[in-house]
């Protein structure tokens, strides 16, 4: 007797994938619509909200600003080398031969990038020029500067402890006769930049606040605005998922044009500040340049700007669809 062959039913699980293909097909295209309808809505009243993504705009484009400038004077700061550096002056009957070799010896050290060593000598030439007491100078018997080394630690700035042992460690050796560092103008630059970076993020806060109420605002009223056409879109079986996606996407335009507008006034400033900082920056004979937002940060702003629509709208249509009421 032969065995009966079962056919497996394959039926149920095609007609579930059809089903399931025809249902994302139809919210896709729900999702186009409202996308395009909301842009459509977006059009139709242009000077209205064209004034509320200009103050969208310029709650994102102000404190986008001060980050700029913020990064701006780091990157200044930073070319300072962190700007720690001990001068140690060495003992007047220290040679040139000896303090080379106490230089190199220096930078032999882990906590010590580079050392530069200027001879006395070069030191008293050069204050003869700037002094202008050339004359005065030239009387005296000997020269009475010592050699001087310039060291470059190797370790954070901002380390107090670290910076002060290898002070100590310097002013210890035999050959030092005194070391000097000036951290105070450092450690004020430095808490400068933090007190305003805090500030930064102060305003950035209030400001984002600023544009949920602001986006909120406008999707509020344009829900009155379509009340009729709301409470008859419930009677005929609407959902509120589905009412509110054409509100979603208003928020996601005012978001989006926002950041885009908040990116083109921040282009513009620098436009405009970028000839006076170059000029500026050639009288302390450097090439330093503005830098601006850059592609990321660019895109991060817009980002921002859509994050923050769809928030504002999702909060607004939350609160107030549901007190339609269509009975």
């Amino acid at each position: 007797m032969k065995p009966v062959n079962k056919k497996k039913n394959t039926r149920p699980n095609k007609t579930f994938k059809s089903e399931f293909k025809r249902r994302f097909d139809m919210w896709i295209l729900q999702h186009l619509q409202a996308f395009i309808f909301s842009l459509g809505q977006y059009a139709k009243y242009p000077l209205s909200n064209l004034l509320t993504t200009a103050v969208i705009g310029i709650s994102l484009a102000l404190p986008a600003s001060f980050y700029l400038l913020l990064d701006n004077v780091r990157f200044v700061s930073s070319s300072w080398d962190g700007s720690l550096q001990v001068t140690l002056f060495l003992q007047t009957d220290i040679n040139d031969e000896q303090a080379l070799s106490f230089a190199d010896k220096l930078k032999e050290s882990n906590s010590i990038n580079e050392t530069i060593l200027i001879k006395r000598a070069d030191a008293l030439a050069e204050y003869q020029k700037l002094s202008g007491f050339a004359d005065a100078l030239n009387a005296l018997d000997e020269n009475p500067l010592p050699n001087v080394i310039l060291v470059k630690p190797a370790i954070d700035g901002m380390n107090e402890v670290e910076t002060e042992n290898l002070i100590k460690e310097l002013e210890a050796m035999p050959e030092v006769d005194n070391a000097q560092y000036d951290s105070q103008w450092i450690k004020r630059l430095l808490y400068l930049l933090d007190i305003i970076n805090r500030v930064i993020i102060i305003l950035s806060t209030l400001l984002a606040i600023g544009v949920l109420l602001i986006v909120g605002n406008t999707i509020r009223l344009s829900i009155y605005n379509r009340r009729s056409e709301i409470e008859i879109t419930k009677l005929f079986g609407g959902t509120d998922s589905f009412i509110q996606r054409p509100f979603l996407y208003s928020g996601l335009w005012y978001g989006a044009f926002g950041g885009i507008m908040a990116w083109l006034l921040i282009g513009i400033s620098m436009q405009m500040l970028s000839g006076p900082v170059k000029q500026l920056a050639s009288l302390y004979a450097s090439d330093f340049e503005l830098i601006g937002l850059g592609f990321l940060n660019s895109l991060l702003l817009i980002a921002i700007g859509v994050i923050l629509g769809l928030c504002g709208s999702w909060i607004s249509v939350k609160r107030h669809l549901k007190a339609i009421d269509p009975v």
